[in-house]
């Protein structure tokens, strides 16, 4: 099948979504926490989370018009710090159902029956479901003109795992605490570790050659 852009114009719009959607491949998942300054906490799945670097260690995210998702980026707007939670197999369902346009006043936490927890030191919401999460702090809003969304830049200040999941270089093995990946906007799959290879180098001759 071959596919031209004159073709996805006259595609139905959820046709096309899911598509366009898929074409991108596997993803990470995760749900993003966030409090207003009432006190009101939000929770929201995201799948465009991406490492932007190290040192410092930053992460960003896409969050779609404000028409459409504003609760998310306005808290973080307000509060300057949002979370970060894997999915895991167990809470697949209740982290897709947070996707729902809840009025501002339900916190997703309650809706969808994920627990809301707090570490000593950090102002935003974390999911106690989640095995793997983080603390991020706002560093930048970046408006993109081309749909009217935005990327948010976030630097993680803590981070919350099982200590039987990270090798003795820093590698975490997401896999082991069951973290998953998603396809299109409702398409959720396991992950599986094949193997870590070295670092590359240009002298390396064969590459195919069997280990």
């Amino acid at each position: 099948m071959k596919i031209s852009s004159n073709d996805l114009s006259k595609f139905d719009r959820f046709y096309r979504a899911n598509l366009i959607n898929s074409l991108s491949g596997f993803k990470s998942v995760s749900l993003i926490g966030t409090i207003n300054r009432s006190n009101q906490s939000n929770l929201a799945i995201f799948s465009n989370i991406v490492h932007l670097g190290a040192d410092p260690a930053l992460v960003g995210f896409v969050n779609r018009p404000l028409a459409a998702a504003s609760h998310t980026i306005a808290n973080i707007q307000s509060t300057g710090f949002f979370t970060i939670n894997h999915l895991n197999t167990e809470i697949i369902a209740a982290s897709h159902q947070t996707s729902a346009k809840y009025p501002k006043e339900v916190s997703e936490f309650d809706a969808c029956k994920l627990t809301l927890e707090y570490s000593e030191l950090f102002p935003a919401p974390y999911v106690k479901e989640s095995r793997i999460k983080y603390g991020c702090k706002l560093k930048e809003i970046m408006p993109i003109t081309l749909n009217n969304t935005f990327f948010v830049i976030g630097e993680i200040e803590e981070i919350h795992f099982d200590d039987n999941i990270i090798a003795a270089d820093g590698f975490l093995r997401i896999d082991l605490a069951d973290s998953i990946c998603s396809l299109g906007i409702d398409g959720y799959y396991k992950t599986e570790f094949i193997k870590r290879l070295p670092y590359a180098k240009v002298e390396v001759k064969n590459i195919n050659a069997p280990k």
